[in-house]
Order: structure tokens, then C-alpha cells, then sequence
């Protein structure tokens, strides 16, 4: 169908992100235009349709048929981000209806009308240039709103920054927080980001002081060597998974056959009352490991009590 071809391409070129560039997102963009296979660009027009008018018009014209419990799926995972993008607008004349109504209906804008209208010609070009001038697309949109939200950090002296999210914010706190207390003038070997796997990784230091790396080998969320003490200590960040369990501290073990410095092992938590917290996993955390919440930075918990935290 090339009309559907089509419309991924304007999509792509008005800055729709990835997930709003599919089939889903082309029919809906044809719809709002009126535009049947057999038309060209030139013909689009403005078009007020509801969510369920969209799915008839796909189905009529292009022998595509949604389920009927899609409608939500269209409206939150395409047309939103067409309004979000500047590409259409739900009509004014809605908005004293409640915010899940099923009778909101969407048009697209005049501009975007004139960019698609141009498609195929001379001018397309240049009437997509002049959008983007005077709109931010929704790519730039959802970059500047996850810039917003980035966690600064500072590790070993240099500014970074973490993605959102509760485990990152609980990587950030072993740094700032347990380091200075419970490992003070440590040095970061290791700490990985959620989107970015291995935001530090001093792979030469690491095999300097005989940890064995290889890329079936899973290092633990942060890595911290105290030289003064020729300490290194093994953390864990637990925001849903992933304790220091005697499974998991035998596989670190594995790695360690050359290594000559004390072992301190934690298991670390947000709070202690969180569902996938302390209480769902204390049962699973090895005996003579350390246990650390951060929502309590100046405490620690060791699962013994026969001595002070120190390597194994």
C-alpha cells in the first residue's frame, strides 16, 4: 500500500518518534486527511473524527479493521502523540467532557495540513522546514522532558548524569550517601545505568586487582575499592531484584580466584517497608553480608553481629 508507506514517511519527518512511526500511526494520520489510496497529498483535507471514526474509515478504505477494544490503544499510543506533537488538536468544543470520554473528536492542524498537502511536490521541503522552525517536534519534546528528569551524580570527581528511575536513584545514593559513611575515599570501578549499561567501567583496574571480567560475567550494580584499606566492595542495588543471595555471592566469588583484597559484600534498599524491598528479600540475603537502607544512611544491618563490617 503505498499511501501507508507514505504516511510512516511524513511521520518520520515531522518527528513522530519510533513507536508513533507503525502502521497503527499511518492509518490514523489517512484518516484525519481523508485521504484514500487513490488520492493524492493535494486532496487532503481537515477532518473532525472521533477515535471510532478513525476505525471505520480504516476499515472502509483500507481493509483495516481494529478490535473494538483498540480504540483505547489508538487513541493513548497515537493520536495523544499527534497532539503532543502538533500535529492535530482534539476540538474545543470538548472540553467539558470527561477526560475518557469516547465522543472526543481530533483534527489536524491547518499547518500540518499544508505540509502534507505539499508531499510529493517542490515544495515539501521547504514546507516541512518551516514547521520544524516554528514547532518542536515530539522527539525533542520527550528528549528535553527526560534531560529534566536526568539524575546529576558526581562520580570520582566528574559530573554525570543517571537516567530516572528508583534504581538509578538508588545507585546515586550508595554514591553519595553509604560511600562517605561505609567506604570513605572509595573510588567508583563500576556502576551501570539503566539506559547506559556500564556508565563506569575501569576494566584495567579491575584485572589490576585480579577480578576476572568477561562479558558473560555479571559485575554487581556498583563497584567501590577503598586503596587505603585495599578493600572492594560489592553492591547491590535492589529495587525489585537481585540480593546478595549465597547464589549470587558465589558467582562474584567465581570471578575472584586472583583477587587479593578484602570482600565486603551489600545488599542494599530504598526503605525498609517498600513491597519489593527489605521485607520480601531479607530471607535471601547471605549470612555475613552487610545490609544497607537508604532512607537510614547513618546504619548498617550485618547478618551475623559476631563482628564490625569488614572483608570476608
Amino acid at each position: 500500500m503505498g499511501k501507508l508507506i507514505e504516511a510512516k514517511e511524513i511521520l518520520k519527518a515531522l518527528g513522530m518518534p519510533k513507536p508513533q512511526q507503525n502502521s497503527r500511526s499511518a492509518y490514523v494520520l489517512l484518516s484525519l486527511a481523508g485521504l484514500k489510496e487513490e488520492d493524492n497529498w493535494s486532496d487532503a483535507s481537515i477532518n473532525s473524527l472521533r477515535t471510532v471514526d478513525m476505525m471505520k474509515f480504516m476499515a472502509e478504505h483500507y481493509g483495516k479493521i481494529y478490535a473494538a477494544n483498540s480504540r483505547e490503544d489508538i487513541r493513548k499510543e497515537s493520536v495523544h502523540q499527534f497532539c503532543d506533537g502538533a500535529i492535530a488538536f482534539k476540538n474545543e468544543d470538548d472540553d467539558e467532557r470527561a477526560t475518557n470520554s469516547p465522543k472526543y473528536s481530533y483534527r489536524l492542524t491547518d499547518e500540518v495540513l499544508e505540509v502534507i498537502q505539499s508531499y510529493s511536490k517542490v515544495e515539501w521541503e521547504q514546507a516541512l522546514k518551516k514547521w520544524r522552525q516554528n514547532n518542536k517536534t515530539l522527539i525533542q519534546q520527550y528528549s528535553q522532558r527526560r534531560e529534566m528528569k536526568m539524575m546529576p551524580v558526581k562520580i570520582n570527581g566528574e559530573e554525570l548524569q543517571f537516567s530516572p528511575g528508583k534504581h538509578n536513584q538508588l545507585q546515586k545514593a550508595i554514591i553519595e550517601d553509604f560511600a562517605p559513611r561505609f567506604a570513605k575515599g572509595a573510588d567508583v570501578l563500576y556502576v551501570g545505568d539503566s539506559v547506559k549499561k556500564d556508565l563506569i567501567k575501569n576494566r584495567e583496574k579491575l584485572r589490576g586487582l585480579g577480578v576476572r571480567i568477561t562479558d558473560h560475567d555479571k559485575l554487581p550494580d556498583v563497584v567501590l575499592y577503598v586503596a587505603e584499606k585495599n578493600w572492594l566492595y560489592f553492591v547491590e542495588a535492589v529495587t525489585s531484584v537481585g540480593p546478595v543471595s549465597v547464589k549470587r555471592m558465589n558467582e562474584i566469588k567465581k570471578m575472584l580466584e586472583n583477587c587479593n583484597c578484602g570482600i565486603i559484600y551489600v545488599t542494599t534498599f530504598l526503605d525498609m517497608s517498600s513491597e519489593n524491598g527489605f521485607k520480601k528479600f531479607i530471607d535471601q540475603i547471605a549470612w555475613e553480608t552487610e545490609i544497607w537502607v537508604a532512607d537510614n544512611p547513618d546504619h548498617m544491618i550485618h547478618l551475623n553481629g559476631d563482628r564490625f563490617m569488614g572483608p570476608r
